[in-house]
């Protein structure tokens, strides 16, 4: 345990569960979910657990801090009592008046994400992918195709170079691609209507 030069004792868990098994404070002022590198399953997942736990810790509101800038996931994370979501591509100075603000009753979420929804392209998934990724994924996995770079596939569908990178990175995860050819050969193959060899 440490204390915040905010004047909030810190204390620092690697998983809810660990949390849950060091017998935690009851009515935290805050829980800081850090999700980096989580799914968007695994992110609501432990979020649903997080409100599961209310009766032992109280109503106490989260933040989130993740790498996933999707606006889909950050509504879906607003209905489920978290107050603040924090994107890692923010600096550290505007990552704690975040928390600050979500501990004293308001809500944070990054402007940037909402704007890109506002702009993003009525861009449809494709049929032919199932549903495999998000509009926004979708329109990334588009300009790949194309062999653009992350700065111009930034600029023309007005998000952060970082937010690019993530979805580049969540698109290779899905396909289990190991660099961008195979995600523009693999893109292909699925809307040409092939099967990807699993």
């Amino acid at each position: 345990m440490l204390t915040h030069e905010r004047g909030a004792k810190v204390e620092c868990y690697s998983s809810l569960e660990q949390w849950i098994a060091a017998g935690q404070r009851l009515n935290p002022s805050l829980v800081v979910l850090c999700q980096s590198g989580r799914t968007k399953a695994e992110a609501i997942s432990e979020v649903e657990h997080l409100t599961r736990l209310s009766p032992q810790i109280g109503d106490c509101p989260a933040v989130v801090l993740s790498d996933n800038e999707d606006p889909d996931i950050i509504v879906q994370m607003l209905g489920k009592n978290v107050r603040g979501y924090v994107p890692t591509s923010l600096s550290i100075n505007v990552a704690l008046h975040a928390i600050d603000l979500a501990r004293a009753g308001g809500v944070f979420v990054p402007a940037s994400s909402l704007v890109a929804a506002h702009r993003a392209p009525e861009a449809t998934v494709a049929p032919k992918t199932n549903g495999l990724f998000t509009a926004r994924q979708a329109a990334v996995v588009e300009a790949l195709r194309r062999g653009k770079a992350n700065k111009i596939i930034a600029y023309e569908l007005k998000m952060r170079e970082s937010t690019v990178k993530v979805h580049v990175r969540n698109i290779m995860k899905k396909l289990h691609a190991t660099n961008r050819t195979e995600v523009a050969f693999m893109a292909n193959r699925l809307l040409n209507g092939e099967e990807l060899a699993g």
